[in-house]
């Protein structure tokens, strides 16, 4: 087995110690990659990235502070080669396309095989600026035969947190927006779903399937 000459280098970030030290193990069976540290909320994802500037950053959806999307979102406005790879048991079309339109380079279900989840790092490393996810293709069929109203993947993160009962300034402080940018998106959500309140709103977003992989944690 060749071993490259540089290794790529990786930081995990989920909320469970547990999950973070079992992709721990799965990257060192890979001589080519390492792990040089682990975060549990975006804002130790952040700080670990700064002080780290790793070759990939994988990361979990749900996070105590945000979401694996603002991970996202944050380095990639700072450095276009960086590899993201968004890790998550929310692995419907919504969440596909929602990493895909913050920048990550790959998606992995977590009932993925681990070494998925390797691959996709080492795919992350080189090609930082495609996308890759095995769900990817049958998620773009489904969207583009799909009828109904279509919400943005912001418009689909302010919904969720509305179906989670928060309300506009948390919504706001939650997603890192001012509150009228948090409005902006309420009044869009409503217009898309011809609602005049959050409880049409929330019904006609399940009857449509909008929210059936948006679980809130807790529930």
């Amino acid at each position: 087995m060749n071993v490259p000459s540089k290794q790529v280098t990786v930081v995990l970030v989920d909320d469970h110690e547990l999950i973070r030290q079992g992709l721990a193990l799965a990257f060192a069976q890979d001589a080519g990659m390492q792990v040089v540290g682990q975060a549990g909320t975006v804002r130790q994802a952040l700080a670990a990235y700064d002080s780290l500037t790793p070759d990939v950053v994988v990361t979990d959806l749900q996070l105590p502070d945000g979401t694996g999307l603002d991970v996202i979102r944050a380095i990639r406005a700072k450095s276009p080669t960086t590899g993201l790879v968004m890790l998550t048991m929310h692995s419907g079309d919504d969440q596909i396309f929602a990493a895909m339109e913050a920048g990550a380079s790959g998606f992995v279900g977590k009932d993925a095989p681990a070494s998925e989840v390797v691959n996709t790092a080492r795919h992350a490393a080189m090609s930082p600026r495609t996308f890759l996810s095995a769900g990817l293709a049958g998620a773009m069929v489904r969207r583009a035969t799909t009828s109904g109203p279509k919400l943005s993947a912001r418009e689909l993160e302010v919904l969720e947190l509305l179906a989670d009962g928060l309300g506009t300034g948390p919504i706001a402080k939650r997603l890192h927006m001012s509150e009228s940018t948090a409005k902006t998106h309420l009044a869009k959500i409503y217009q898309k779903l011809d609602a005049s309140n959050r409880a049409q709103a929330l019904v006609r977003a399940m009857r449509l399937g909008l929210l059936d992989s948006f679980i809130p944690a807790g529930r």
